[in-house]
């Protein structure tokens, strides 16, 4: 059975306790997680905190925490004190993210961002499981580093973020699941294979693994609003965050219609852009539209072979009103 968690707002909200709103209410609706990603608004580490000391059964999890802006160690022990605080609830999602943010936003050089996701789930893997640290890798070489609490139990799984097919058989290898987003069905199915495939090259038990992808979602009482939201949600991350979701885009069949909304989004032509995204793109990989057509669009989604799990995400450009409208629409039922 495909479940259903809560993707927090990438968009910076009016405060924590917003956010911490907004979690609270995902646990009063039956969401399974929360997770939270990590951009230009509040870090998700202390943000998470708040939210674990609110609320009792929800999980939470970053999704992602970018690999380049905290070294593989710090990561550990951030793992290990959030599944403290959050009694057994934490799920740690990284992910290398792009060179826009980590070069022009953190100053590090993106480099070789597979290699670089593998070294850093090993080594975090040691510190949680409370070992000393030695590791001799392409980017890391550690020595003497080992817990000075005790290491976490049960262990925080990993979770890989991926679109490409090396990615997404990386995380099926070496990470405990997969994050996907801005894939069709069609597109999902592809890299549900190579996640299988690197599921199998590591001898890991495909059961105990888990796929979860990020759906767009907008569900109000106005339909075009809820489409034009997602759109320039769309539109933006193809267009104003580099060119691996265009680049995704196009491996899935839609070579064209991803270059003219890039280009059109970097000359400023914003509107155009979105008018650039096919009607049947969008219904491939967002759900717009009245709560009734967008439970009905979900259910596409919920019957992909191999998914767990469906994060409800909300378009950048939503208020809190429509980000809890949309949750409460597409609750669990």
């Amino acid at each position: 059975m495909v479940t259903r968690d809560v993707y927090l707002p990438v968009a910076a909200q009016p405060s924590v306790e917003t956010l911490v709103e907004q979690a609270e209410r995902g646990e009063q609706l039956g969401y399974e997680r929360a997770w939270l990603p990590e951009t230009w608004g509040r870090d998700a580490v202390t943000t998470l905190t708040r939210i674990a000391t609110e609320t009792d059964e929800i999980g939470i999890g970053t999704s992602i925490m970018p690999i380049y802006s905290r070294t593989p160690s710090l990561m550990g022990q951030t793992a290990t004190t959030l599944q403290e605080v959050s009694d057994g609830r934490f799920r740690l999602g990284i992910g290398p993210s792009g060179p826009i943010v980590i070069e022009g936003w953190h100053g590090e050089e993106f480099g070789n961002p597979l290699r670089r996701t593998r070294e850093t789930i090993d080594i975090v893997k040691q510190v949680m499981a409370g070992e000393e640290v030695e590791y001799d890798g392409e980017y890391f070489q550690l020595s003497g580093f080992k817990l000075r609490c005790d290491p976490p139990d049960p262990v925080p799984p990993i979770d890989a973020a991926g679109m490409g097919p090396k990615s997404v058989e990386l995380a099926g290898r070496f990470a405990d699941g997969w994050h996907a987003l801005m894939l069709t069905r069609e597109g999902l199915a592809d890299r549900m294979e190579d996640f299988d495939n690197g599921s199998e090259m590591g001898d890991r038990n495909r059961e105990d693994q888990r796929v979860t992808l990020s759906l767009n979602c907008c569900a109000l009482d106005d339909p075009e609003e809820a489409e034009r939201l997602v759109r320039q949600h769309i539109g933006f991350y193809i267009g104003g965050m580099g060119t691996f979701y265009r680049d995704a885009l196009a491996r899935q069949g839609y070579e064209d219609e991803a270059y003219e909304v890039s280009e059109q989004w970097a000359s400023g032509n914003r509107e155009a852009a979105m008018d650039a995204l096919p009607d049947e793109l969008i219904g491939e990989i967002a759900v717009a539209g009245t709560p009734e057509q967008a439970a009905e669009q979900l259910d596409a989604f919920a019957n992909i072979d191999g998914l767990d799990a469906i994060n409800i995400s909300f378009p950048r450009a939503a208020d809190h009103d429509q980000i809890l409208q949309t949750m409460e629409a597409l609750a669990p039922q």
